[in-house]
Formats: C-alpha cells, sequence, structure tokens
C-alpha cells in the first residue's frame, strides 16, 4: 500500500500537469505564508490542549474531556470534505485506524462544515471515527491553527471548484484550519504534533501509530 506522502505527492503532481499556473500560484502562497510563519502559534508538545465541545454529523455534543477519560486522544484538522487532499489523509487514517484504537487512543476530526443532513451522507461521515464541526473556527484558533485564506485560493474554490464555502461553513467564507494533527495523553498533554501550511501535505499516519506506542 503507498504511504500517504506518495498518494498526496502523485496528486500534486496531476495537478501540475492539469493546471500548472493554478499549482505555481498555490507554491508561491505557501512560501509567502511560511515567511509569516502561520502556525507558530500552534499549541507545542508538552502544552495542555484546550478542552471543547463541538457537535458531531448528528448534532450531538463530543466533549474533548470526556473521551480523555478513555484514553489518548488524536485531534486532527482537516479543510473539508470538499477537499482531495483531505479525503486522501482521513482514508489513510481509516486503514490504521484499527492500530489506533488498538492502542488505547480515540481518533477525532474536526472541520468548519456544518453538521446538517450533507454531512451525515458524506464520505468523511461513514468512516468509523469521530468527525466534528468547528464552524466559527474557534477550537481551530485555540489550537493556533485558524488561517485567513488569501484571496487567490478563495477565488479558485470559489470559481473553480464552484464552492460555497460561506454556505458550507454557516457563514465562515475564508477561515479554514490549517491541517494539523495532535496526540494527547489522557492527561491532556500535547506528546506529538504536526502543523504545516501547506494543505497539499499531511502527517504520516505510520508516525502517528509510533508517537501513540510511546504512551504504552
Amino acid at each position: 500500500m503507498k504511504t500517504l506522502k506518495e498518494q498526496t505527492d502523485a496528486k500534486i503532481a496531476q495537478g501540475r500537469k492539469a493546471k500548472p499556473e493554478f499549482m505555481q500560484g498555490v507554491d508561491d502562497i505557501i512560501l509567502k505564508a511560511k515567511a509569516f510563519k502561520p502556525g507558530e502559534k500552534a499549541i507545542k508538545i508538552g502544552e495542555n490542549a484546550p478542552d471543547f465541545n463541538l457537535p458531531d454529523a448528528n448534532g450531538d455534543i463530543i466533549s474533548l474531556s470526556t473521551l480523555l477519560h478513555k484514553g489518548p486522544v488524536v485531534v486532527t484538522f482537516y479543510r473539508g470534505s470538499w477537499c482531495p487532499y483531505c479525503n486522501l489523509q482521513l482514508r489513510a487514517l481509516q486503514a490504521k485506524l484499527d492500530e489506533i484504537k488498538a492502542l488505547g487512543a480515540n481518533l477525532i476530526a474536526i472541520s468548519p462544515e456544518v453538521p446538517d443532513g450533507s454531512m451525515t451522507e458524506n464520505e468523511i461521515s461513514k468512516m468509523d471515527f469521530i468527525v466534528l464541526s468547528d464552524q466559527d473556527a474557534k477550537v481551530a484558533s485555540a489550537y493556533g491553527v485558524a488561517w485567513e485564506v488569501p484571496d487567490f485560493l478563495m477565488e479558485h474554490m470559489r470559481v473553480d471548484r464552484k464552492l460555497d464555502l460561506e454556505n458550507i461553513n454557516n457563514g465562515n467564507k475564508n477561515i479554514l484550519p490549517i491541517p494539523a494533527t495532535f496526540i494527547l495523553s489522557k492527561d491532556g498533554v500535547v506528546i506529538w504534533n504536526y502543523v504545516n501550511v501547506d494543505y497539499r501535505t499531511r502527517s504520516e499516519p505510520d508516525d502517528i501509530i509510533e508517537a501513540l506506542k510511546s504512551l504504552s
């Protein structure tokens, strides 16, 4: 089976072939963004993770503190079910979910999408981990991974992708999470993290599993 990096690299290569000008524009924006170090305020290893209460696809409120009573928690922020890189990442995590659970951990995936009927029908919501909605990006902000998306990318999503993010995210039209993953020990302390403003690259599930093993 291909690693997640191999899958995302193939997706990037496909994009460069199909839309070279757009992908070059993304490269330029990511390079500029890295100069301003978005995500540098993300919670660090050794820090306590902020608690949260967020709705799942059915509108039920899920509390981080309640899950931590059961064991470690993997918290991953993704942009939405419309993002092909997010789908690759979450499928890869789904494939490793049995190993994650065998290590006593729960996996939570958080995006700004509204928990309505459409969310209960999308592919991600049917995976076997917890999917939560952070519509106003308050939790992403608390974790230091909220990002105001540049106009160039917003225009691409609106015109080329036909995405109405304001509707999808219930009024939040230009704040998305930086794709990031945090592993929390059962006492809520960050023991591992991955934060990268380049939404085309993601944490490798095998690295998450190795970090969880360190808690055993």
